[in-house]
């Protein structure tokens, strides 16, 4: 959209603040008298009009004043918004509650989805690290019984995925000892779908042919290595939903979408591969077909390797100076945490 003028970015501003602050539609008086307008209500009223016709604020059924659209939103977020910082001490508490102290990447998660939950007051949505985004640090081959062994896929985010591989040749501990060393110089450090790619190669160019050993080794980890690894959706504060939404039919099919893993992680996955802050307000967020709910996503992980998203979801009319840096940071601290676990 092109620069809609000084003036009208003043009022627009206003009806919007306005309406995230009270839910309320938004006449030209509230305007002049709480936003400091140097001009009369007479001059706001004409400029709401303009920006109805620009389609950026609405006329309600109920009042005379005007509420901002779905791409009066967009514009606020993208152009208007002053999104104020977290205070150090914010800062440190949301350290405090998500780490440093000992746990392991799933508890990360739940903790980070906790700690949203109660800073927001919103629906928290957290994709667990992707296994096929996350890189291997290790992996194993332990006996369990004659005939089964335990295969543990260790990631440098902490992950770890225990898998039973039944075996129908004699192994002794020699061997599995060497079938271990060989695998994790053949795959340590790459995801899992550069795993199976290496794996893929090193079966096909026949290098282990003459050596069965290795060439069980091989057999063994495409049995091991998942061939679509699953990724967990959290999902936290359901009922703030029903709490904020004005029509509680909606919120519910909301709700139900929210348990669709498929629906979710399309959203999610518009978040992996895009820089910074996502904002999705309205139709955009494609939730059930309802037009008044917003998200706020980012990634965590490194820019080039981004290993899962978290967000919230909440009425259109989310505070979103709050929000946004609130999720972002908290993808933040997510990087800092699961390469030191």
């Amino acid at each position: 959209m092109s620069d809609i003028g000084a003036r009208a970015k003043k009022v627009l501003h206003a009806v919007v603040s306005e309406y995230l602050a009270t839910g309320d539609a938004v006449g030209s008086h509230t305007v002049t008298r709480r936003y400091g307008m140097d001009v009369s209500a007479a001059t706001v009223r004409t400029v709401m009009g303009d920006l109805e016709e620009m389609g950026l604020l609405r006329h309600t059924h109920t009042s005379a004043g005007r509420i901002p659209t779905d791409r009066g939103l967009r514009y606020y977020v993208d152009t208007l918004l002053r999104v104020r910082s977290l205070t150090l001490s914010e800062k440190d508490d949301i350290r405090e509650q998500i780490g440093p102290s000992p746990a392991d990447a799933q508890e990360v998660m739940h903790r980070t989805s906790r700690v949203l939950r109660e800073l927001s007051h919103l629906v928290v949505v957290v994709q667990t690290p992707r296994p096929e985004s996350d890189a291997v640090a290790h992996i194993e081959f332990v006996r369990l019984r004659e005939g089964q062994l335990l295969a543990v896929i260790a990631s440098v985010s902490g992950q770890i995925q225990n898998k039973l591989v039944p075996v129908d040749f004699p192994l002794s501990p020699g061997d599995l000892d060497r079938i271990n060393n060989y695998l994790n110089t053949l795959v340590a450090g790459l995801t899992l779908d550069q795993v199976r790619a290496r794996i893929a190669a090193e079966i096909e160019n026949e290098r282990t042919a003459n050596d069965h050993v290795l060439s069980r080794a091989l057999a063994l980890a495409v049995a091991a290595v998942p061939a679509e690894p699953g990724v967990e959706i959290l999902v936290e504060g359901q009922s703030s939903l029903l709490t904020s939404v004005d029509d509680v039919d909606r919120a519910k099919r909301v709700l139900r979408t929210l348990e669709e893993k498929d629906v979710m992680l399309r959203l999610l996955d518009r978040t992996l591969g895009a820089p910074g802050i996502c904002v999705f307000i309205g139709a955009e967020a494609n939730l059930a077909d309802l037009t008044d709910i917003s998200v706020v996503a980012a990634s965590y992980g490194s820019e080039d390797r981004p290993l899962g998203t978290i967000g919230v979801i909440g009425p259109s009319r989310i505070n979103y100076s709050k929000v946004i840096p609130l999720v972002d940071f908290t993808a933040e601290v997510i990087t800092e945490v699961l390469p030191k676990l």
